[in-house]
């Protein structure tokens, strides 16, 4: 079936367990559909935009308050929507960075954080990971005297994934914000895997920036994220303008530099909106979430040769396993090579693991039912049995 001309139709979700590391937590409720189809229009969201003409300001559909609830939500003083995490950190790095200030972020950081560096002419320092692949507070400790010998100053910013992509590890953010704030520089924690799907405290952490994906983890259409900040950093990183042109003598009220006036119109932020309310209700069920990831994790510490390279037990969902001598030893002899393991988990209506991948692997169970999550668990077990692995 197409939606139009070569679109076809997509139905992942309703056909198939989506495990796909990055997907689950972005998938729409039924009211963000909703949304989505009344506020396709691109401005659609602009209908009752009165002065001063920002989009904190909208009452219908109700953007002010909105904006007021993320900020609650993540206990932080003033928020924001940004059409991604990524431009929250480039409005961040922009406010708190000039060209060859040395920024730090860590050996866990995502390529978006180091491009908003770049962007700035930062000088990129990055703390290392320990042998359990976590960052460590005395290793923060260590690059911030490194880069003082180094460049003569402290950081002007530092960067820190609550959970990293790459293994899905919660690392100790509040002890890290501790000492980033012993030397005066604040911190932008990174919760593109956690905001929306676990409860985030921003000042708690330690928090002068916080950033999320709407796409990632809030049920919200992309490009969609939040910035949150303290009211310390409010009027920095959303400065209004003052620019006058020259030969028009225009101004331009009170828009926000950093935002470029508006950021998210029609779908993208009004399907945010419509998830909110069961994004918050969801928080509050993260040990469920746990509890169902555990099935499947601990049936893959089961199949012989298969070991979990991310923190265990987990406080994640999103978890990176070793196959190499399990999957990818069965895969050697099998007529479909690697891509078998994909192939079966389809048969058995499972998706969204990277054809071919039998050696190293992510994948997120957030959003499974008990059930769902037991029939993956079983269905890797099944698997492994039937092409000669051992299980213990």
């Amino acid at each position: 079936m197409k939606c139009a001309g070569a679109i076809d139709v997509r139905d992942l979700d309703e056909s198939c367990i989506n495990i796909d590391p990055i997907q689950v937590g972005g998938r729409l409720t039924p009211e963000a559909m909703k949304a989505v189809i009344a506020y396709g229009d691109g401005y659609s969201v602009c209908d009752h935009c009165r002065k001063p003409f920002r989009l904190d300001f909208i009452k219908t559909p109700p953007v002010d308050v909105f904006f007021r609830d993320l900020a609650a939500f993540l206990h932080m003083d003033v928020a924001r929507v940004v059409p991604g995490a990524r431009r929250g950190f480039q409005a961040v790095t922009d406010t708190c960075v000039q060209k060859g200030d040395p920024v730090l972020i860590t050996a866990l950081s995502h390529y978006t954080e180091v491009l908003a560096i770049e962007a700035r002419g930062g000088l990129i320092r990055e703390i290392p990971k320990s042998s359990a692949n976590l960052i460590t507070p005395d290793a923060a400790a260590d690059k911030i005297e490194s880069v003082k010998r180094e460049t003569g100053k402290a950081p002007s910013l530092l960067f820190i994934d609550q959970v990293d992509y790459q293994y899905g590890n919660l690392h100790p953010v509040r002890e890290i914000a501790k000492v980033a704030h012993q030397y005066d520089i604040p911190v932008l924690v990174n919760g593109a895997y956690t905001v929306g799907i676990m409860d985030v405290d921003g000042k708690d952490l330690g928090a002068d920036f916080v950033v999320g994906s709407g796409h990632k983890s809030m049920a919200s259409p992309a490009p969609s994220g939040v910035l949150a900040t303290t009211a310390e950093w409010a009027d920095r990183v959303f400065r209004t303008t003052s620019v006058k042109t020259d030969v028009t003598a225009r101004t331009f009220g009170i828009k926000e530099v950093e935002m470029m006036g508006c950021t998210l119109m029609g779908v993208t932020l009004v399907g945010m909106m419509a998830s909110f309310p069961r994004v918050r209700e969801r928080v509050k069920r993260w040990n469920e979430e746990l509890s169902n990831g555990a099935l499947v994790v601990d049936a893959l510490r089961r199949i012989e040769g298969t070991e979990i390279r991310s923190e265990y037990p987990r406080k994640h969902t999103l978890t990176r396993v070793d196959t190499t001598g399990s999957f990818d030893t069965a895969a050697k002899n099998h007529k479909k090579r690697g891509y078998f393991l994909s192939s079966a988990l389809i048969a058995r209506g499972i998706a969204g693991t990277i054809p071919g991948a039998t050696k190293v692997w992510k994948f997120n169970t957030y959003g499974m039912t008990r059930r769902q999550a037991g029939h993956v668990a079983s269905s890797l077990i099944e698997i492994a049995e039937e092409n000669g692995l051992s299980v213990r």
